[in-house]
């Protein structure tokens, strides 16, 4: 049998197929959800869920939570003097819901369908497959969250076509999916999302204004403290809606310390959280070229969307009522046990193909020219760009740039940034060419991708015919947001002096976010308007500049 499991940033769940459909099996204290909590004891003591979410209150230097957030990382966790990693740590989760899968089926649980926010990167993907091998487990597939949703809700089984927006807002993860049924096939369209957002951030909005109601630093309080606080922040999180006023107590040293936060004044400090939803909505329905009308069904997954402050803003967002006939806990883990009934060809379930999309964009480094004459190099040339439907097989065709230039080296990159530096590099190709003059030269590079995340490059000698390729395998191919965003702000404003002008750094910064967001002509000329004010920028002309940035601020103005 194999089990679907969805793996969880707050809580866990394991399911299974039956006659009945699929079903989620209970824990051992019969409860559907384990927290995805671990503690360990001095003594080497393993504890998973409830039991550690109790212990953290006692014994919080023994507990790790919330580490699915750093799956794919190097971060380590200390737990009573030992080092743990985040995969290591999930792996006891998944060892604690295969044995009380085991006890509750009585045989032996050996393969399971794992779930994944469908913005994890491959890096993440490989991470949580190594949790699952640690546990024991042969993970059949990975599949995206917001897909195993889809398949749970019934959309597997209608009978017309359906696109819809899948939203979901677990404990530490964002996802928006938009998917497109027809006929048996069920197609990702585009991703986004947010991998640090989620529903423990609107927990810490009510932990600040306990504090700063009642005089406090976070600091200043002792872990037991923090813990007591957080637990009483996620209470009153789930209690305060409409025109409720909510009541957050909790015992400060000697003191019971109380603040009472009103709904519109929570709503008010959840403002930039909102704001940080709206944008993978807005960025999925681009890159799908969509509009929100196009959207025939809203689907609400992830305990998040429970929230009444999330529930009432999504409702002004789209502007219609969500789909909210399941439970949204357990969506995702029914639809990963429908996924392993299809693996198995159980005969009750209708078979569909599952497409999926490449999450990040490939490409290589190129040489541009910024005005006649001018060259400049580092620049990123996208080759399939993110959301692209996988597998696919792209080809860009590359000119040479100097006379008698006899090699091309093809850099493989990974990212969103116009700069090559700015993304992942996972590998290159040096390729000898004729020597002729500058431009007469060419070479087609060929990236294939597949669904498996290998990728594949060809680079091909248009005037001989000559090919080389290199295979990269995918668990190498990521970058997390951070680390683009700190390179991008540490290497790309502050290199030509007039950059150091806050109007023209915020000008930039603004264009190269809405470069990141944009997709095929709609990137390109935002590139061209991008480079103009560069060029201006080099020229040191206070005129030409500020003409320059006006032309942008224009662009970007419509463009927004």
């Amino acid at each position: 049998m194999i089990v679907g499991i969805d793996l969880g940033t707050t809580n866990s769940l394991i399911a299974y197929f039956t006659e009945e459909g699929p079903k989620i099996i209970p824990n051992r204290l019969g409860r559907p959800l384990t927290p995805s909590v671990v503690s360990v004891d001095e003594e080497g003591n393993v504890y998973v869920g409830e039991t550690a979410r109790e212990r953290m209150s006692l014994y919080p230097d023994t507990v790790a939570q919330t580490f699915k957030r750093s799956m794919g990382t190097d971060r380590v966790y200390t737990l009573s003097g030992r080092r743990y990693r985040p995969e290591e740590l999930s792996s006891l989760v998944l060892k604690s819901l295969k044995e009380d899968a085991e006890s509750y089926l009585g045989e032996e649980v050996t393969e399971a369908v794992i779930s994944v926010p469908a913005y994890f990167d491959d890096k993440r993907r490989k991470a949580t497959k190594r949790a699952g091998e640690l546990a024991g487990l042969k993970v059949e597939r990975m599949i995206s969250e917001p897909t195993a949703a889809a398949v749970a809700y019934g959309l597997y089984d209608k009978t017309r076509d359906t696109r819809f927006l899948v939203f979901d807002l677990g404990g530490g993860t964002f996802d928006v999916s938009i998917l497109e049924l027809y006929h048996n096939i069920l197609e990702v369209r585009a991703v986004a999302g947010d991998n640090y957002l989620g529903g423990e951030d609107f927990t810490g909005v009510l932990v600040k204004l306990f504090l700063q109601k009642c005089g406090l630093n976070l600091g200043h309080l002792t872990e037991k403290e923090q813990v007591r606080l957080y637990r009483q922040a996620e209470k009153a999180k789930c209690a305060v809606s409409g025109e409720d006023k909510v009541t957050i107590r909790c015992l400060i040293g000697e003191e019971e310390k109380e603040a009472v936060v009103g709904y519109r004044e929570y709503e008010a400090a959840c403002a930039d959280l909102l704001a940080k939803i709206r944008e993978p909505v807005k960025k999925s329905l681009s890159d799908a070229g969509l509009r929100l009308s196009d959207i025939d069904e809203i689907l609400l997954i992830g305990g998040a969307t429970r929230l009444s402050i999330v529930r009432d803003f999504l409702i002004r967002l789209f502007r219609k009522f969500p789909d909210t006939k399941m439970n949204p806990d357990e969506a995702v883990a029914l639809g990963a046990a429908i996924q392993g009934a299809m693996k198995e060809r159980n005969e009750m379930v209708k078979e569909v193909i599952l497409t999926d999309v490449c999450s990040f964009t490939l490409g290589t480094e190129v040489v541009v020219e910024y005005e006649e004459g001018k060259f400049e190099d580092g620049r990123f040339c996208p080759i399939i760009e993110r959301n692209t439907v996988i597998p696919a097989s792209h080809t860009e065709r590359l000119y040479t740039v100097r006379d008698n230039q006899d090699r091309v080296r093809v850099r493989v990159l990974q990212g969103e940034s116009r700069f090559a530096r700015n993304n992942l590099f996972l590998g290159e190709l040096d390729v000898e060419i004729p020597k002729a003059p500058k431009g007469e030269e060419a070479i087609d590079v060929t990236y294939t991708y597949d669904i498996n995340s290998l990728l594949e490059v060809e680079v091909k000698v248009v005037s001989t015919g000559k090919t080389q390729k290199m295979i990269i395998k995918g668990q190498d191919n990521t970058m997390t947001e951070e680390e683009i965003e700190k390179r991008m702000e540490e290497l790309s404003y502050l290199k030509v002096q007039p950059r150091d002008q806050e109007e023209n750094r915020l000008v930039l910064l603004r264009a190269e976010r809405m470069y990141e967001e944009a997709l095929g002509e709609r990137r390109k000329e935002l590139d061209r308007y991008i480079m103009r004010f560069e060029a201006a920028l080099k020229s040191g002309d206070h005129q030409r500049i500020e003409d320059a940035r006006q032309e942008l601020e224009e662009v970007l103005e419509e463009e927004e």
